[in-house]
């Protein structure tokens, strides 16, 4: 085990050969001290290295394309990140920690919540057009992490629902707050805060799921930042409460 932690100290991608090389074993005296690779790095509690995360959370991107989160093997993950089930497991303990980093680092859950956190009570106006670029800015351009994220979420098993609800539904939740506000200070027309909240997201969402498609089908539609506030504005005009009024 000295001479495994030496080696590795230096170079973690070191193989069961070399290892058993520079313990001056053989493999079979290897593995029946260690059934693999992974058992000698739990014994010798090697952490992971620092891109290792990263790696985890890209693989399971990938891996998301053509499989459900329910259907994803850990074991898989780990050799598609090329890293040990051990080390795998020390950073995800299981699928619900995976799928609450994946929505930290790749939806618009945790970047909306800051704007949120500094918004205060500034009036719609600036506080929406703001809110709406900050969500498109974190995935423009990558419609098939909106596509994984927006399958995972409707099709969510209980074992997901809590990393859920500590990111998606609590950023909902927090717009929705903001918005009831707004509707009691008059600033906005009344409706249900969850339904405002759905109106504002409906159409970017669509915007960014339908791009590829349409591209296909040769219709060049705009992008850009600009398209992101043209979305917020219509909003906002739609929500004005003079809007209410002249409904009734």
């Amino acid at each position: 085990m000295h001479e495994a932690a030496r080696l590795l100290s230096r170079d973690r991608q070191s193989s069961i050969d070399d290892i058993a090389t520079a313990a001056g074993v053989s493999r079979t005296t290897f593995y029946r001290a260690f059934p693999s690779r992974a058992e000698l790095l739990h014994a010798l509690e090697v952490q992971p290295e620092p891109d290792t995360r990263q790696r985890v959370l890209d693989a399971s991107i990938r891996m998301l394309r053509t499989q459900t989160l329910r259907d994803l093997s850990m074991d898989e993950l780990a050799g598609e990140a090329g890293v040990s089930r051990a080390n795998l497991y020390r950073l995800f303990p299981g699928k619900s920690a995976l799928f609450r980093a994946i929505l930290v680092a790749y939806s618009p859950f945790e970047p909306v919540m800051a704007v949120l956190a500094r918004a205060g009570d500034r009036p719609p106006a600036e506080v929406i057009p703001e809110i709406v670029l900050t969500a498109y800015r974190t995935v423009a351009g990558r419609s098939g992490i909106v596509r994984t994220l927006l399958l995972e979420v409707t099709s969510m098993t209980p074992e997901l629902t809590q990393a859920f609800a500590e990111t998606g539904l609590r950023a909902f939740g927090a717009v929705a707050q903001y918005l009831g506000g707004q509707m009691a200070a008059g600033r906005l027309r009344r409706m249900h805060p969850m339904l405002a909240v759905q109106s504002l997201v409906g159409g970017l969402m669509f915007h960014i799921l339908a791009g590829p498609v349409m591209s296909q089908a040769t219709i060049d539609l705009p992008a850009g930042d600009e398209v992101a506030l043209q979305f917020a504005n219509i909003w906002l005009r739609g929500m004005r409460p003079e809007a209410s009024a002249r409904g009734n």
